[in-house]
Formats: C-alpha cells, structure tokens, sequence
C-alpha cells in the first residue's frame, strides 16, 4: 500500500505472517482516507503536512465487517497518523521567495543589511552585462516580505528593483512543541523560538486550543501503555 499523490507517503510495511493481509486490503481505501485527511489537515496547525512518509508497522483488524466499517476506520487512520507525527520530532514549514534585486554596485551592502534583518540569505550577486548594475540573487521568507520592497526603496534611495517568486519550502527555526519557550506579546522572538511563536499564534488565530495534545489521539489503554514504556525506557537508561 504504497501511495504517492501529493507532498507525502504511506508505506504498507506489514509483514504477511504477522498481519492478514485480505483483512488489510479489504480496509485499505478508508486507511487512505484517513491518512489523507490527516495530511491535509495536520496537528500542529491544521494545515497540510508536507515531506513525511507515515509507515503501517502493524495491523490488527475486526474479521466482522460489521466492526471495520469506514466509519471506524477513517477517524482511527487520521488519529494513528497524527499520534505518530506528533511523536517524530514535527517541524514547521514556510514558504520562502526567490528574489531578484537589480541594484547599482554602491547599494549592494545596503541590500545585503535588509536582507539579513528579514531572515533573508544572499546566493549571488553578480554583475550585470553590459550595464553598470548588479543583480543580487537570495532567499527571503514568505512571512518576513511584507513591506519589503518599500524598505528596499528606502535604503537604496529608490534605486533598486525586485522580483519575488515563490521558490521552496524551508523548515523553520526551533521545536514547535517546546512548551519550555515563554513568548513575550511585545518582544521579537530569538531565531529558535520562532517555530513555537508561528504555531502558538496560528493556533490562537484560528480559535484553537493554544496547545497540540498528543492524549487527545489516544485512548484511555493506549496511553498506559505508552507511560509504562516511558517508565521501562527510564529504567533501562539508569
């Protein structure tokens, strides 16, 4: 069951002798469904997920089909799907602008300067032939553009003209579940909380609960069973 439409996959990486596989193909379609609905709707921000291979390790499936109905198995997938990333170290991801700057030779250091403050990065700058301008190549971050091009303006005295394209997806600074970074309303955050800040304000924005609560994917069993496995983990560390 391997599915590969879109920026994720899901692996059937089940073996026949521990899990029956007529049962796993006759539920394979609502599997799908949930792991779908789960990328398209992911935990952290419910937005779509990008980059993550999700991998069924192990399958136990109701031989009654009254008890693998889709209705049972899409929100158990989506739920399996969530747990899992959740618990791989997530990282947010932002859009990021190629951008063109022509620019006189004498403006290139102002350039770099707002470039910097915005989390941008040179990639080139390079002469342009036959004229007596430069062309700066770099990356810039969706979310820091805003205003970018008046601020360039400024700096340059008008003499300087950009294009942005969108180019890629960049992972973004920091650990978004690091409930240890305090975020301060007035104050910019330091380059490895900006991940937590992101999710913590797209999360308030849409009227979510401020944090991701990994129990609310788990049954009541299922998080026993993970705690004695923290607490056996432990154990054996010491």
């Amino acid at each position: 069951m391997s599915h590969m439409q879109g920026p994720n996959i899901l692996l059937d990486d089940t073996l026949s002798g521990e899990v029956d596989k007529n049962l796993l193909n006759a539920v394979k379609d609502s599997i799908v469904q949930g792991f779908q609905w789960g990328a398209r709707e992911g935990p952290l921000c419910d937005e779509p997920i990008r980059n993550v291979k999700f991998k069924i390790v192990d399958a136990r499936i109701a031989p009654e089909p009254l008890h693998r109905g889709s209705g049972q198995i899409i929100p158990t997938a989506r739920r399996v799907a969530y747990s899992a990333f959740l618990m791989a170290t997530p990282r947010l991801m932002e859009p990021m602008y190629y951008v063109e700057i022509q620019t006189p030779i004498d403006c290139v250091s102002a350039i770099y300067t707002v470039l910097s403050r915005r989390r941008g990065h040179v990639t080139a700058d390079v002469p342009q032939p036959g004229t007596p301008a430069y062309i700066v190549k770099a990356f810039l971050p969706v979310i820091e553009s805003f205003g970018f091009e008046t601020d360039l303006r400024y700096h340059t005295q008008g003499q300087a003209f950009c294009l942005s394209v969108f180019d890629h997806w960049a992972i973004v600074p920091g650990d978004p579940l690091d409930k240890s970074i305090v975020l301060r309303p007035l104050e910019p955050a330091p380059i490895q909380h900006l991940a937590r800040e992101f999710m913590v304000k797209t999360r308030r924005r849409k009227g979510m609960s401020e944090d991701v609560s990994i129990n609310k994917f788990f049954d009541e069993a299922m998080m026993v069973e993970l705690a004695q496995q923290s607490a056996d983990l432990h154990q054996q560390m010491m």
